[in-house]
């Protein structure tokens, strides 16, 4: 994966001092080469924004003390940033991005979309009537093995698919730790600045993009069931979900913030006719294929069995385990793929594949039709995507 042409400059609007995901953006971002941090509007507090420019290396005149003032300036710069991240809550990311979108630069936002449907309803037109790349976080699509699932499913190793099962249970908010004062769980479990979905929005929306990624197969419905578990609390923290696919397939996805015992425990089975698959995201280097009436069978990244478009995004050989922040950069280093053939006015590779704008409004969709099959008890509300 490793690039040796000119960095791709961006800035960063929110991750600054003590944020967690900011961090994992920027090493992302770096890993392969393909990007370089010059830039940034990093908190909302301007000594804090500085200091946290500082730390990073970003020259005290690229500090901006708002996301406006960054996009107005850059844009005027003949080394102005071509891309611009936006790590910040969610109701921070719908103004942002429509900011740098309209200045003319690319823009790469972590989920989900925005905080709101019409935000992302919006923010899709006029990013769809853009040339600038839109990209969405999703970095689960990144492993290499999540990519060979989704290469098996496609050229019919599985049969037609029966069933798609994914679960994402978490336990870290099991207590209320917004009543702490703690930042992440503050934001979170605030409806004015997460949205009206809480865990469904968090790793819900991560959860179901997966099962859309790796089966590709359309959602018809859904009958889901919201629960706030910890009292007090304003929004879901654990979600329930029946899915019914357009081809007669069924579905079923679990997350939860409340599940003890659970660090992040993302998993997806995928049943076909002929074959099953299992991955488990705390062992990602591994596949679990169990062809109809044979013994389970375990390919491994990199190793024998291991298939092209796997190999593709791998960095060392078999056997040296590559993990999350790996899986992260490999979104970034498609998207600079996608940067570069957009500047230069050719063909984007049919090999690249990254989560985009399309993604976004799909998981603001599916957001809402949660909520409202919850508040009707669980009724089926149809999804079109």
């Amino acid at each position: 994966m490793r690039n040796y042409m000119k960095p791709i400059r961006y800035g960063m609007v929110g991750g600054g001092r003590g944020g967690f995901i900011g961090h994992v953006h920027r090493t992302a971002a770096s890993l392969d080469g393909h990007f370089v941090l010059v830039a940034g509007a990093l908190s909302s507090n301007p000594s804090r924004a500085d200091a946290s420019a500082e730390e990073l290396g970003i020259e005290p005149s690229r500090s901006y003390s708002t996301f406006e003032e960054m996009a107005e300036v850059e844009s005027k710069r003949s080394d102005g940033i071509d891309a611009v991240v936006i790590v910040t809550p969610n109701h921070l990311h719908a103004a942002p991005a429509k900011t740098f979108l309209k200045a003319g630069m690319h823009v790469i936002c972590d989920k989900p979309l925005t905080a709101t449907l019409d935000e992302a309803k919006e923010l899709h037109a006029l990013a769809k009537n853009s040339d600038r790349v839109f990209a969405l976080t999703h970095n689960y699509s990144g492993y290499p093995m999540i990519r060979q699932a989704r290469e098996m499913v496609r050229c019919g190793e599985m049969g037609a698919i029966r069933l798609v099962q994914v679960e994402y249970p978490q336990g870290w908010l099991a207590e209320p730790l917004e009543e702490t004062g703690d930042k992440k769980a503050s934001w979170r479990t605030d409806p004015t600045r997460s949205g009206p979905g809480g865990c469904v929005a968090d790793i819900g929306t991560h959860a179901y993009h997966l099962m859309r990624f790796v089966s590709e197969l359309a959602v018809k419905d859904i009958s889901a069931e919201l629960t706030s578990f910890v009292p007090k609390r304003r929004v879901d923290d654990n979600v329930s979900v029946r899915l019914r696919f357009a081809n007669g397939a069924r579905g079923g996805l679990w997350a939860s913030q409340v599940a003890i015992g659970h660090e992040n425990g993302l998993r997806i089975r995928v049943y076909g006719e002929t074959a099953a698959l299992e991955w488990i995201q705390a062992d990602p280097n591994y596949l679990w294929l169990s062809p109809i009436g044979e013994p389970r069978r375990l390919l491994t990244r990199a190793g024998a069995g291991a298939w092209p478009v796997s190999n593709r995004v791998c960095r060392v050989a078999a056997g040296h385990p590559e993990g999350y922040q790996e899986a992260f950069a490999n979104i970034y280093s498609e998207v600079a793929v996608a940067i570069r053939a957009k500047e230069a006015g050719t063909p984007l590779d049919s090999r690249v594949s990254y989560p985009g704008i399309d993604d976004g409004l799909e998981g603001m969709q599916f957001i809402y039709a949660c909520i409202e099959s919850s508040s009707n008890d669980g009724k089926w509300v149809q999804l079109v995507n």
